[in-house]
C-alpha cells in the first residue's frame, strides 16, 4: 500500500505540474499569440484572465465533488477535460474561439491541485502532510516560472505557438492511464451541500472588479475612473463582496460554506490569504517578462522566454531551500527571508538592470526569494492556522486567493504598461508600434520608454513583496 501511495503521489504531482505549467508556457508566447490574432496587450491578457478566473470558480466545486464521488474519478475527469481544452486552444481559428477554449481548459485545470491536496490530507498522517503539501505547492510555483523557458524552447523548435498546448495531450494520456492503475479511490462518507450562493456572489464580485480594471483606458487613467463603466463596476464588486461575507456568516449547518466564517474571523487566516493574493499577483508579473525582455533589450519574440531562465533556476533552488528552512526555522521566518530576497530582487530589476546581463543576474535573486515563498511556507502556515477539520477548505481557499491575484493582476499590469506608452504610440497598440519601427533612433527611443513603463510595473511588485515581508514579521511576532 505504501508503494502504491508513493506512485499515486507521483501521478498527482505530474498532473499538478502539467496544469500549473500552462500559464507559464503561454507567457512566453503571449506576444506571438497577440501578433497572430492581431490583438493588443490588454486584449491578449484575457487569455490568461479567463483561464485563472475559471480555475478560481472550479476549484471549490471540483474539491467538493471529489469528496463526494471519489478523488480518483474527479482527478481523471479534470485531466481529460484539461487535455480536451488544450486541443481546442491549439486548433483555435480566431481569438474568440481561443478565449472560449481557454475557459474549457480552465474547467479541467481548476480541480487538479485541490484534489491532489485533498488526497494528501485523506491518505497521509498529520506529521507527513505539511511536507507533502509544501512540496505540492513548490511544484505548483516552480511550474509557473519554469514554463516560459519550456515555452521558448518549444517555440524555437517548432516555430508555432500551437504546439505549446498540443504537448499537454501525451502527458495527459500518461497521467490518466497511470492514475487509473495506481491511485486508490478515496471519498468522504458525509459530504454537505456546496455553498452555491456564496460561490455565485463571489464569482460575480471578482468578474465585476476584473471588468472595471479592463475598462481603464491607456493614456487616460484618471478620466477612465470617472466613467460609469469603471466606478460603477467597482462599486458593484464592493457590494457583492460585502454580500458574500454576510452570506457566509449566515450559511446553514447543512451547507459547506465557500469560506467558513470562523476562518474569516481569524486574523492569521486573513493575512495568509492576503499573502496568497499577493503571491498570485507576483506570479502574474512573470507573464510580462518576455515582452519586457523583447521591448527593452531587443530580444526576438521567439527567444524572449530566455528572460525567465534565471528566475526559473532561482525558483527551483529557492523551493528546495525554502522547504528546509520551514522545517528548521518555521513558516513565518521563512516568509520573512523570502520576502527580503524578493523585495530586493524586484527593486534591482526595476532600477538597476541597464542590460540583459544585469537583468538575468537580478532576476536570479528574485527567483530564489520567490521560489522559497511558492514552496512550503504558505501551505504549512495555513495548515497550522486552520483547525484540522477545516484544513482542506483552508488550503482550497488559499489556492483560490492565489488565483484571484492571478486573475486581477494581468489586466492591471497591462494597463499600467500601455498607459506609460500612450504618449509615444498614440492610438496604436505597443506591439503594432514596435513591429513598425524603422530606424535605430526610433528603437532607442522606444526602449527608453519601455524601461520607464515596465519600471512602474516592477515597482508594484516591490510593494507586493514588501507587504509579504511585513506580514511575515507580524506572524513571526505572534509565534506562528
Amino acid at each position: 500500500m505504501k508503494q502504491r501511495n508513493k506512485l499515486a503521489l507521483i501521478v498527482f504531482i505530474v498532473g499538478v505540474f502539467m496544469s500549473a505549467l500552462d500559464n507559464g508556457i503561454i507567457s512566453s508566447a503571449l506576444t506571438t499569440i497577440n501578433y497572430a490574432f492581431h490583438v493588443s496587450t490588454v486584449q491578449g491578457t484575457w487569455g490568461i484572465t479567463l483561464y485563472t478566473l475559471g480555475i478560481a470558480v472550479t476549484t471549490p466545486i471540483a474539491g467538493k465533488l471529489a469528496d463526494k464521488y471519489g478523488r480518483r474519478r474527479l482527478f481523471l475527469i479534470e485531466i481529460t477535460l484539461f487535455a480536451f481544452g488544450s486541443l481546442l486552444v491549439a486548433l483555435s481559428p480566431s481569438f474568440s474561439f481561443f478565449l472560449i477554449a481557454r475557459v474549457v481548459q480552465s474547467l479541467g485545470g481548476g480541480g487538479i491541485f485541490i484534489i491532489a491536496s485533498s488526497y494528501i490530507l485523506a491518505t497521509y498522517t498529520p506529521a507527513q502532510q505539511g511536507g507533502l503539501l509544501g512540496a505540492l505547492g513548490a511544484v505548483n510555483g516552480i511550474a509557473s516560472v519554469v514554463g516560459p523557458n519550456l515555452g521558448s524552447l518549444v517555440l524555437n523548435l517548432t516555430g508555432s505557438w500551437h504546439w505549446l498546448f498540443l504537448i499537454n495531450l501525451p502527458i495527459a494520456v500518461i497521467v490518466v492511464i497511470s492514475g487509473w492503475l495506481v491511485i486508490p479511490e478515496t471519498k468522504n462518507e458525509l459530504v454537505k451541500a456546496l455553498d452555491y450562493k456564496g460561490l455565485l456572489v463571489l464569482t460575480l464580485g471578482i468578474l465585476s472588479l476584473m471588468l472595471a480594471i479592463t475598462n481603464i483606458e491607456a493614456g487616460s487613467l484618471l478620466a477612465s475612473l470617472e466613467q460609469g463603466k469603471v466606478w460603477g463596476l467597482m462599486l458593484l464588486s464592493g457590494l457583492l463582496f460585502s454580500l458574500f461575507i454576510q452570506l457566509e456568516k449566515r450559511v446553514s449547518a447543512r451547507v459547506d460554506p465557500f469560506l467558513p466564517y470562523n476562518l474569516l474571523r481569524s486574523r492569521g487566516f486573513g493575512l495568509t490569504l492576503f499573502m496568497g493574493l499577493l503571491t498570485g499577483a507576483l506570479i502574474a508579473i512573470f507573464v510580462f517578462i518576455p515582452s519586457f525582455v523583447e521591448q527593452r533589450y531587443g530580444v526576438t519574440a521567439n527567444n524572449s522566454g530566455i528572460g525567465m531562465s534565471a528566475i526559473g533556476l532561482g525558483a527551483i533552488i529557492g523551493a528546495g531551500v525554502g522547504g528546509g528552512l520551514v522545517t528548521k526555522l518555521g513558516a513565518s521566518r521563512t516568509i520573512v527571508i523570502s520576502g527580503i530576497l524578493a523585495t530586493l530582487g524586484f527593486a534591482l530589476i526595476a532600477f538597476l538592470s541597464p542590460n540583459l546581463g544585469w537583468f538575468i543576474v537580478n532576476s536570479g535573486l528574485t527567483g530564489i526569494g520567490f521560489g522559497m515563498l511558492m514552496g512550503a511556507p504558505l501551505s504549512v502556515l495555513m495548515s497550522q492556522i486552520a483547525p484540522a477539520t477545516d484544513n482542506g477548505v483552508a488550503l482550497g481557499t488559499l489556492s483560490v486567493s492565489r488565483q484571484v491575484g492571478l486573475t486581477l493582476a494581468p489586466t492591471f499590469y497591462a494597463t499600467i504598461v500601455q498607459n506609460r506608452f500612450g504618449s509615444l504610440i498614440g492610438a496604436q497598440t505597443v506591439e503594432t508600434f514596435y513591429r513598425h519601427l524603422s530606424s535605430a533612433a526610433q528603437l532607442q527611443s522606444f526602449q527608453q520608454v519601455a524601461q520607464l513603463a515596465y519600471r512602474n510595473m516592477f515597482s508594484l511588485a516591490v510593494g507586493a513583496a514588501g507587504l509579504i515581508l511585513l506580514s511575515g514579521f507580524y506572524l513571526q511576532r505572534r509565534g506562528l
